[in-house]
């Protein structure tokens, strides 16, 4: 676009003005139209304003519009709306469907991903066909795309969701760029002054990964770029995403420069990173992410540093020093400053706490009670998962898997009250045989079973909890078929967080594995050999945090932060969907 613009203006003088149409095949006219001039050679470009008679809308998934910036799919309502595929039933039902907004009207989904711009205008950014979901987040590549072209030196572009490895889904960038021709990885060059046999500076994978990263969350930057000279096409010109090459492993080219660690720090680093990323050896100056590291081994890395070095380090701290030479230097740094830190000296050892006649709350759980107090019948900080089983299953013994797990981990067995003192927590003894809610759906028809699972796990989820009287964890099995079930999870956050859900459904795993391998009498449920004895539960790190963070030390943090508010106005002034409550 950028560049046809240059050459229309570059040829015609700056006083031509280009008009920008948005036309429909399903819509008998023209939709939006928008002037370019030369001055926004360089802007993102839109498309315009809807014309009279057309309505656009920006879309979510659940058909509710977009705020100003956000993206989501363009969907036209209006009067030149067509009445449908010829001999097409099926897309027809698909793509013309009645517009939520307007009473009868027919709205037509477009598929195209857009966003409005504060002046009222239509921002287009591609197709939304491509959406892809890595390491749990739904992607819309057409975003990264549009970020990537957003580069001076970059053509075409294109990003997909690659899986070469099993089990190691991630999002390749492909780049097109006038310079010398053939295909390989993007050479990795922080010298701007960096130029190619033909003059023109070197388009390197850290410069790209840094712009894609200013636009973006850290999750939808490609974990590799790839230079083409040019991208495969269908025969109808549309790009061939099959015919993409398989990015080279960016460890080969780093082998031809390894770096051995230096230094005990960056040897033990050494070692996380290759175990975590699958490696036999990471050369000390070899880039985390283009090795094939995301956000997801970031988190991983963050927590064997804390294991490893006892210290704290944010997950920024692997994104801005992404190597191990950089990132040693701030371990080191972070170890002396915490030798000289009265908080070091001030931290007990983490032990199994004697149990008081009140356990109180830790921090964390004593926000999310206060926010309950707020809104009691308010889901908003329900965790929930679903989980589809294939295979034969053995409905009561998953029933003692349950009970067996909440046997191990006291949180998921209590409650929280107010008392005398504030509030505390109240851990449940031993628990009678967990009742699993079974659902038989096999009497419905395959769509309305599935339309009816959807329904049923957005309903449980939906539900709150009574954080007083608990449970605070809620199963139900939907059985779709003799050989194929749904397991409902529900949490509320003030027991569990994300993250315990894979450690929650890992563990049920091995509790029913050791059940049916023993054929044991399911009121008398063995331990699992898979799982390990807890040497802590919940309580006792919520003891140690209010027996460490008290006093002196609390009224420190406290007074810090007071201070960072000090220069803010009592209340924010946000823009809110209803109007703040007078207290």
């Amino acid at each position: 676009e950028q560049r046809l613009l240059q050459s229309v203006f570059g040829q015609l003088g700056a006083k031509v003005e280009v008009v920008n149409i948005y036309g429909l095949t399903e819509i008998s006219d023209i939709n939006i139209l928008g002037p370019i001039r030369a001055a926004d050679v360089g802007q993102p470009i839109t498309v315009g304003t809807p014309l009279q008679n057309n309505r656009v809308y920006i879309l979510d998934a659940f058909d509710q519009p977009q705020p100003i910036g956000i993206a989501g799919e363009v969907c036209v309502s209006g009067e030149s709306v067509s009445r449908g595929y010829l001999f097409r039933p099926e897309l027809t039902a698909e793509r013309f469907v009645v517009c939520p907004f307007e009473d009868g009207q027919i709205m037509v989904r477009t598929g195209d991903l857009g966003r409005w711009r504060d002046d009222g205008t239509v921002e287009i950014l591609g197709r939304i066909d491509h959406q892809v979901k890595v390491r749990g987040f739904r992607i819309e590549t057409a975003e990264i795309e549009h970020a990537l072209a957003q580069h001076p030196q970059v053509g075409e572009c294109v990003v997909v969701a690659r899986e070469d490895a099993k089990g190691d889904k991630r999002l390749v960038a492909y780049v097109v760029e006038n310079r010398e021709p053939g295909t390989k990885n993007l050479e990795d060059s922080t010298d701007p002054g960096s130029r190619s046999p033909g003059g023109h500076p070197v388009l390197g994978s850290a410069d790209l990964r840094q712009h894609v990263g200013a636009q973006l969350p850290d999750y939808m930057v490609p974990s590799a770029f790839v230079l083409l000279d040019a991208l495969p096409k269908t025969p109808s010109g549309k790009i061939d995403r099959k015919a993409l090459p398989a990015p080279e492993l960016e460890q080969s080219a780093q082998a031809a420069t390894f770096v051995a660690p230096r230094t005990p720090t960056e040897e033990l680093l050494a070692g996380i990173w290759a175990l975590l990323l699958e490696l036999p050896q990471v050369s000390i100056h070899a880039n985390f992410f283009e090795l094939g590291g995301h956000s997801l081994l970031a988190t991983r890395v963050v927590s064997r540093l804390r294991d490893t070095f006892a210290i704290e380090l944010p997950l920024r701290a692997l994104f801005e020093a992404p190597t191990i030479a950089t990132l040693a230097r701030q371990i080191d740094r972070a170890q002396r400053e915490r030798a000289g830190s009265d908080w070091a000296r001030a931290l007990p050892p983490l032990t199994a706490q004697p149990r008081p006649a009140e356990v109180p709350l830790s921090f964390a759980q004593q926000r999310l009670w206060l926010l309950d107090r707020i809104a009691p019948d308010s889901a908003g900080y329900n965790i929930s998962a679903a989980v589809r089983l294939h295979g034969p299953l053995d409905e009561a013994a998953l029933s003692a898997s349950f009970t067996a797990l909440i046997a191990r981990h006291e949180v998921l067995r209590t409650t929280f009250v107010t008392t005398h003192g504030g509030q505390s927590q109240q851990i449940i003894g031993r628990p009678e045989q967990h009742q699993l809610t079974v659902v038989d759906l096999q009497q419905h028809d395959a769509a309305n079973r599935e339309a009816e699972v959807q329904a049923r796990a957005q309903a449980e989820a939906a539900q709150p909890f009574d954080l007083s009287h608990g449970p605070l964890l809620r199963t139900s099995l939907l059985r779709l078929q003799p050989d194929l079930h749904v397991l409902l999870l529900t949490m509320h956050h003030i027991i569990s967080d994300g993250w315990s859900i894979g450690v929650l459904i890992g563990e049920l795993a091995a509790h029913y594995r050791a059940i049916l391998s023993h054929n044991a009498a399911l009121e008398q449920t063995p331990v699992s050999p898979e799982l390990p004895s807890l040497l802590l539960q919940y309580a006792d790190y919520a003891l140690w945090q209010r027996a460490w963070l008290r006093d002196e030390l609390l009224a420190e943090q406290l007074s810090y932060w007071q201070r960072q508010f000090e220069p803010l106005p009592p209340v924010l002034a946000l823009p809110t969907d209803r109007p703040r409550p007078p207290i």
